[in-house]
């Protein structure tokens, strides 16, 4: 997936985060660079604290960047308003949770067709139903497309969380410790469908994770050291 010369679908220069405790600034990111490819896949690693999660939330445009400039999509997040922040992310962007964060009174199928009834309105109820069904099928879960999130282990879970991040074909997907709550199998499985999916749907993919095996993988891996963003090298 790498050799992309497209425009960056991220491109982040001078980005800063700081956060105000008690009157005393909290330094979390620091002068922070970042480009990322359209079909790159990019693992972030680093001890808990560095500032990694901080780091997706500008990304996703849930934080916002005390300086600096986050392009994404070429879009620069700090001139769009919440709505039109919350309207790019539905158009531009998937995310997978560590936590998986499905909507527990909804069925697989319920759960990713929302987010594609949300991303695509104008398509008709068949249609969201019909294409939310290939997306579960395409991670295996045919057969539990009426189960509820409880009656699901944590590996269907986050495959769930898997189509619904991909059912909008979105050009960049943001993994927050995508196989954190998984076991070594179920893990297995989830990053071999998120990067099969991501690879034939041309999305580029930022992930964070305490997983080498899983980093060694990507196209690139940064480690993030004190709010600092330093290049790994290519992965082998």
């Amino acid at each position: 997936m790498t050799g992309n010369t497209q425009s960056p679908i991220i491109e982040l220069t001078g980005v800063t985060y700081t956060l105000d405790i008690v009157g005393r600034p909290l330094h979390i990111l620091k002068s922070v660079p970042l480009q990322v490819r359209p079909s790159e896949v990019v693992a972030i690693v680093g001890p808990s604290g560095s500032g990694k999660t901080s780091l997706l939330m500008l990304l996703a445009g849930l934080e916002r960047a005390t300086t600096g400039k986050v392009m994404v999509a070429g879009e620069d997040l700090s001139t769009l308003s919440e709505d039109d922040l919350a309207t790019f992310r539905r158009k531009t962007m998937g995310i997978v949770f560590q936590s998986f964060h499905l909507i527990p009174s909804l069925t697989a199928l319920d759960n990713v067709g929302l987010a594609l009834e949300i991303a695509s309105p104008q398509l008709s109820l068949a249609e969201t139903r019909a294409a939310a069904t290939a997306a579960l099928e395409a991670v295996g879960l045919g057969d539990r497309l009426h189960h509820r999130p409880a009656t699901l282990s944590g590996g269907e879970q986050q495959r769930v969380g898997l189509a619904r991040a991909m059912i909008a074909k979105p050009r960049l997907l943001l993994a927050d410790e995508p196989t954190g709550n998984l076991d070594q199998k179920s893990g297995a499985r989830v990053v071999e469908l998120m990067f099969d999916m991501a690879r034939k749907q041309g999305t580029a993919v930022v992930m964070i994770t305490h997983d080498a095996a899983l980093a060694e993988r990507a196209d690139r891996t940064l480690t993030m050291t004190l709010g600092e963003l330093v290049e790994a090298g290519p992965a082998v």
